[in-house]
Order: structure tokens, then sequence, then C-alpha cells
């Protein structure tokens, strides 16, 4: 929380300048911010929910804008602080509890039950309880896959990845120089490595599939002997070269889209993308299940409203969430991002027709759900976001100075047990 609150300082005239630059309502405009939009798939859905609600609540703008994603917890942040929040809240599920904790988020608790808003079976609901009280509405629990390359793999004569094994000889055996020039340009797999939250979630991957976790009963479990094999791994990936060292998430999927990684493991939005590649490339483009077991899993983002607006404009904001809820915009929303809506009993039948690794990325929500997966790390809610830059600074002196992964475990469960304290 001191961590947000110092950013939140050093970001407020930025913030401050981006409210200010929103065009003036004509009746009244509802602020919207998130890191989704244009994105394909996603981006989509939102506009389409966005036309339609403008079109039935006459005199009512939607004025959307968008923040990167690195950047965007700090913003947010900055945005509540300064006095200034959007009025329709989407944060990442691993980032809300703080403001929540701020009082910044509306109980929605009373809106749902007014509305006859059934949220019984809503995927990853639970999430969204904050002391005692709803703040938020679940829209994605995903349970994270392997995307890979057919036509790769089928040239090397290789099977696809089903364990750690047979992950890292892929790893190992398809990289390539295609052009002769003495310069790497096929990867076998490709880590990020340029962003905190990713390169913690990467490395979550290992650690689960070695029986270990981040916590433990709430506490910090960073020094188990599981986990220490989990970091083990990971390292070694970085340490034999399996992997450059300066990609984002977005390098890893630009290399799988140009047809220049064998695979990669990530959500169920990598699914989405694959309409970005060329026909050439998007053809050999395929899903299957993660290597790792238990598969890296869990809640993805979340939707409020901001505690601090008339009753007024809370109705609106809630009518925007309830559309969002909808049976309707739950379907468009499978349809639009090519993975399972948290609502249940929406109808697949066509899409897993349609596109046969939708029936992977419902059963890697299964069986993420089943072992009780999820990226944020339980009991760790309100310091994720130092949790994960102590992280990060640990990861690169493993990575980039050769720490010993028992090292980095001990100096991750006595900093993150600092930071609990």
């Amino acid at each position: 929380m001191k961590t947000l609150r110092n950013t939140a300082i050093g970001a407020l005239l930025a913030a401050s300048t981006m409210l200010s630059a929103l065009p003036a309502a004509a009746d009244e405009t509802l602020t919207f911010v998130s890191w989704m939009k244009d994105e394909p798939g996603y981006g989509d859905w939102w506009n389409e929910i966005i036309a339609e609600f403008e079109e039935t609540h006459d005199g009512v703008t939607i004025n959307m804008s968008r923040v990167s994603r690195a950047e965007y917890a700090d913003t947010m942040f900055t945005m509540f602080a300064g006095g200034n929040p959007p009025d329709i809240v989407h944060l990442a599920a691993f980032e809300f509890q703080p403001f929540a904790n701020e009082g910044w988020m509306e109980p929605l608790g009373p809106w749902i039950e007014k509305s006859g808003l059934d949220m019984t079976g809503w995927a990853g609901q639970s999430t969204c309880e904050w002391e005692g009280e709803t703040v938020c509405i679940m829209l994605l629990y995903t349970g994270f896959v392997m995307a890979y390359n057919e036509a790769i793999f089928a040239e090397a004569g290789m099977e696809v990845p089903t364990d750690w094994d047979s992950y890292l000889k892929a790893a190992q055996d398809l990289r390539k120089d295609t052009d002769g020039d003495g310069i790497l340009d096929q990867y076998g797999i490709a880590l990020p490595f340029d962003d905190p939250a990713s390169v913690m979630q990467e490395a979550l991957n290992f650690v689960l599939d070695t029986g270990g976790s981040w916590t433990v009963d709430g506490e910090p479990a960073f020094d188990r002997p599981e986990v220490v094999e989990g970091l083990a791994r990971y390292k070694k990936l970085f340490r034999d070269s399996l992997t450059p060292k300066e990609l984002s998430s977005a390098d890893v999927r630009q290399l799988l889209l140009e047809g220049r990684l064998a695979m990669t493991v990530d959500g169920g939005w990598i699914n989405n993308t694959f309409r970005s590649a060329a026909p050439e490339v998007q053809q050999n483009l395929k899903i299957t299940q993660s290597p790792f077991s238990p598969p890296l899993g869990g809640t993805s983002n979340v939707l409020g409203m901001s505690a601090d607006m008339s009753d007024e404009k809370k109705q609106l904001v809630w009518d925007f969430i309830e559309m969002t809820a909808s049976p309707k915009y739950q379907q468009r929303f499978a349809e639009w991002a090519k993975t399972p809506a948290p609502r249940p009993g929406v109808d697949y039948t066509q899409l897993m027709a349609d596109n046969p690794s939708f029936k992977v990325l419902a059963q890697a929500a299964e069986d993420a759900a089943a072992a009780n997966v999820d990226r944020l790390p339980k009991g760790l809610e309100l310091q994720n976001n130092e949790v994960v830059k102590v992280f990060y600074k640990v990861a690169q002196q493993m990575i980039l100075q050769d720490l010993d992964p028992a090292e980095a475990a001990k100096r991750l469960q006595d900093e993150v047990s600092r930071i609990k304290d």
C-alpha cells in the first residue's frame, strides 16, 4: 500500500491530464478506463456492450480510454487518490483489494439483490468478496494451456510435450537458425522477463508442477523444497539460453504469431490472438493442455463501480455492469474471446463444433479450479503489488547474477514475510 501511495504522488499530474482531456458530456458521461481497449476479441466485446448501452440509455455516453497493463495499477490508484476515479472500475483480480480496502469500491450486494442477478455458480466470484462485502463481478476465470506450432513439431518429428521432461527436450531441440546467418531465429520456448507480474506468473508454472505454491494457509512458503525445485527449473531455461532474456509477454506472443516459436504456456486468451497471424502460420497454431500439473490458472479481471458518485450515476453504472453479466453478453463474451465465460449455463455447443480448442480451454479452467489454483497468492492480497516487485528483483538476481535458487527462495521468504508483517 505504501508503494502504491508513493507512486500515486508521482503520477498524479499525468492522470489529471488524461482526465481533463476527456470530452465534455452532453447529458451524462460515464468514464471507463481499461487496458483492453482496442484488443482483438475483448475490445470488440466491450464496444458491442457500450453501443447497446448508449442506444438504450438516451443522453448517456461511455468514454472508454486505455492505460497500458504495465502502468495500470499505479495509474488507477493515482486517479482514486486524487479524487478523480473512473465511474466504471475495471481492475485485475489480483489488484482490486487495496482499492476495496480504502473504501473506494461500491459494495454491490444491494445492487445484485435488487436486480435479482443470480450469482450461483459464477466462476471465481468468491474472489470478489472483501471484508464481507461483494465489491466486484468476476469477468474471467481461466486455466492456462499450451499454444504450439504444429508444423515445427512435425518437421522435427517430435511429439507435443506432456510433462517437464518432454517440455525441456523440446525447448532444447527446437531452437534453430533457419537462414544460416549464425543467429537463432526459431525458439522452442520463450519466457517473458521484462514485467514483474509476468515473471512471477511464469515461474509459478514450474513451482506448481513440482508441488509447491507461494503460500500455504495464507502464509509465505517460498523457502519450501518444492518451491526451490520449481525455481531451479525456471532458472535452467535461462541459464541454458533456451529463452531470450529481454522479452515481454507481447513479444513472446508475437514470436508465436510469426511462426518463430514452437510453444508457449499462456492463459486462454492466447487462442484469441491466433486471428492476428498470417494465414500460413495461423493454420499451424493449435491449443493443448499445459504440460504442467496442475495447470496455472485463476481469476483474471473484475468489474465494479466507484463509491464516490451520485446515486443516479451509480444506477447507470450498475445498468452497465448488469448488461455485461446478462446471458446475451456472457454468450457474446465466449464468442468474441474464444474462452469460457464465468456465467454458468452458457451454451458452448457451436463454439466447440467450430473450434476444437474451446474444449481444451474449458477443461483447463476446470482442472485449475479443481486444484484451487489462483495466480494471486492467498494471504498476500493487500501486499501483492510489493510482493511482485520483490519477486522480480530476486528473479533478476537468480537469472542475471547466477544466484542459487535455494538462496533466492530464502531471500523471497525473508522479504515477503517482512512485508506481510
